[in-house]
C-alpha cells in the first residue's frame, strides 16, 4: 500500500463565548437544582467577552499565539492577556448574542424563539458577518414579543429561558414533545448549540479557503451529541444538518461516534474515502459539548478564579486528493487500540505510538510534535483532574526510555520539544488532538515541522455498555 495520497487542505477552529449558557451545563444544572446559592455563585463568577477573547489558551486555540510559546508564560494564565481580537488566523471567538442568532438560523422546527428587538439586533450583526448573507437568515426575519416568550415559560410547559450574561431575557427554547425526553428543551438546546458551532467552523473553513460549499460531496460529523428521539436516541445525522445550513447542497454524510476519539476516527475514515476514489473531498466537522460548560466551575470558584469553562468550541477539517505540496495523512501507519489490548494507559499508548513508529522505521524523536488530549490544565487542575496532556507526554517519553531511544534524564527535555502545554477548551471530542491541526498545517507549510502525530483516546465505559477504552492515531507529514 502506498503512503496514502490524501491531503489535509485546511482546518479551522471556532469559539463562542456563552456565559449565559453556563447555567445549562450538566454540572451547574444539577448544583442549581440542589442548592439555593449555586446560581448566584455561578453568575457572579462569570467573566466578560473581553476577558474570554484575550485569554491566552483561547487565543492559542484560534491561532493567535503559538502553543510552544505558552511554556514561557507563567501561570495563572487567566490574569494575563493575549492579543485581544475577535478573529485570529484559525477562527473567531463569537459573542453570545450572535451565537444565539446562529442557533436560530439553523432552527428548522421553531424551537428557539428570540425576543423581537433582540432578534433584530442580532440579525443586523450577522448580516455584517463575512460568512452570512440575507438568504441565510430567513428565520431571523421576525422575532417574538416578550409577552409570548414569558407565556412559554410557565413551569408546567418545561421550556428553558434564554438569557444574556447581563440577565436580560432574550428568548426561550421550547420542548418538542411532552413525553419524549430526547426532545425536551435541555437536549434540544445542546443539539442546536453543537449544530451552530459546527456550522460556524464549517463556514469559516470554506470561506477562508475559498471552497464552494456545493463542491463538498461528503461530510462526517464527529461530535458527541445525541440527536434523535425515544425510538433512536443518538441516531443522528447532524452531518447533513450542518451541511444544509452551510449550502453544501451536493453533499451527503454520516455521524461517527467514539466519544473523545471521534475526530481521529472521522479523519481516518474520511481520508480512506478520498484515497479509495469514492469522494474527491470529505469534510470532517465537530460541534460543541454544551453539557460540559461549567463542568469544573466549583474548582475555579474555590481557587478565586473566574469560571473559564464558558466557551463552546467547534472544528472543521477538509480532506482532498493530494495535488502538489501539502500535508498528507499517512494511511499506512494508523495506530489503533484493539479490543484485546486492555485499558492500561501505557498499553494504549504503545498501540497508538510505538507500533505505528516501528512500522514506519521511525524513532520517537522523528515525530516533531505529538498532539494528544490538549485540555487546558488551568481548567482541570483546580478540580483535581490533573494536567492531562502532561501526563500523556510523560507516558510517551517513558515509552521512548523503555525502547532504549531516550535516557531517563532526557524525559523533561523530550516533553518540552515534542509536546506542548494544553490550550483547548474541555469540550470532549474537540480537545482530543485536533486543536493543533491548523497549527501543524502551518508548521509543515513553513518548513518548521516535518511530521506530526495526532493521538486521541475515548472513554467507552461512560455509556455503561463496556469497560473498554478506545484510541486511534494518525501521522501527517509534508510532501513535495
Amino acid at each position: 500500500m502506498s503512503s496514502g495520497r490524501v491531503k489535509v487542505s485546511g482546518a479551522r477552529n471556532f469559539l463562542a463565548h456563552t456565559p449565559g449558557l453556563v447555567r445549562y451545563g450538566s454540572k451547574p444544572t444539577r448544583e442549581i437544582q440542589s442548592s439555593d446559592t449555586a446560581e448566584a455563585e455561578i453568575l457572579a463568577g462569570l467573566r466578560g467577552y473581553g476577558q474570554a477573547a484575550a485569554y491566552l489558551p483561547n487565543v492559542a486555540y484560534l491561532g493567535g499565539f503559538p502553543p510552544d510559546n505558552m511554556w514561557d508564560v507563567e501561570r495563572p494564565w487567566y490574569n494575563k492577556n493575549g492579543e485581544y481580537s475577535r478573529r485570529h488566523p484559525y477562527g473567531e471567538i463569537m459573542p453570545e448574542d450572535e451565537f444565539y442568532g446562529v442557533m436560530r438560523a439553523g432552527d428548522d422546527f421553531d424551537l428557539l424563539w428570540l425576543e423581537e428587538s433582540f432578534n433584530d439586533e442580532v440579525r443586523q450583526k450577522l448580516l455584517d458577518h463575512p460568512y452570512w448573507s440575507e438568504g441565510d437568515l430567513e428565520r431571523l426575519d421576525k422575532g417574538t414579543p416578550l409577552s409570548q416568550i414569558e407565556e412559554q415559560l410557565a413551569p408546567e410547559l418545561g421550556n428553558l429561558p434564554m438569557y444574556l450574561q447581563s440577565g436580560r431575557l432574550i428568548g426561550v427554547i421550547n420542548r418538542a414533545h411532552d413525553l419524549d425526553a430526547s426532545l425536551f428543551s435541555d437536549v434540544l438546546l445542546e443539539n442546536l448549540a453543537t449544530k451552530a458551532a459546527a456550522v460556524m467552523a464549517t463556514k469559516t473553513l470554506l470561506g477562508d479557503l475559498g471552497v464552494e460549499a456545493d463542491s463538498i460531496p461528503y461530510i462526517i460529523n464527529c461530535g458527541e451529541e445525541a440527536v434523535g428521539d425515544r425510538y433512536q436516541r443518538g441516531g443522528g445525522n447532524l452531518a447533513k444538518a450542518v451541511g444544509e445550513v452551510c449550502g453544501c447542497t451536493a453533499a451527503t454524510g454520516v455521524d461517527i461516534k467514539a466519544f473523545c476519539c471521534g475526530p481521529n476516527h472521522a479523519i481516518a475514515v474520511g481520508a480512506s474515502l478520498v484515497y479509495s476514489g469514492l469522494f474527491e473531498r470529505v469534510l470532517v466537522v465537530g460541534g460543541c459539548s454544551l453539557a460540559k460548560l461549567g463542568m469544573k466551575y466549583q474548582g475555579h470558584l474555590n481557587n478565586d478564579m473566574p469560571i473559564i469553562e464558558d466557551v463552546l468550541a467547534g472544528a472543521a477539517i477538509l480532506l482532498e486528493k493530494q495535488d502538489g505540496e501539502g500535508a498528507i495523512v499517512r494511511l499506512d501507519s494508523v495506530g489503533t487500540h484493539p479490543i484485546g489490548a486492555g485499558g492500561a494507559q501505557a498499553k494504549i499508548l504503545e498501540e497508538l505510538v510505538s507500533k505505528p513508529l516501528k512500522k514506519l522505521g521511525l524513532t520517537f524523536s522523528d515525530i516533531d510534535k505529538y498532539a494528544t488530549e490538549m485540555h487546558n490544565p488551568e481548567v482541570t487542575e483546580p478540580s483535581g483532574s490533573g494536567n492531562v496532556p502532561q501526563l500523556n507526554y510523560n507516558l510517551i517519553a517513558a515509552l521512548a526510555v523503555r525502547s532504549g531511544q531516550l535516557e531517563r534524564s532526557e524525559m523533561q527535555a523530550f516533553t518540552r520539544k515534542h509536546g506542548m502545554p494544553g490550550f483547548s477548551p474541555t469540550q470532549g471530542h474537540i480537545a482530543s488532538a485536533i486543536p493543533f491541526l491548523p497549527h501543524a498545517l502551518e508548521g509543515i507549510s513553513g518548513g518548521e515541522l516535518t511530521r506530526v502525530m495526532f493521538l486521541a483516546k475515548g472513554s467507552l465505559f461512560l455509556g455503561r455498555m463496556t469497560q473498554m477504552s478506545d484510541g486511534l492515531s494518525f501521522i501527517i507529514e509534508g510532501d513535495g
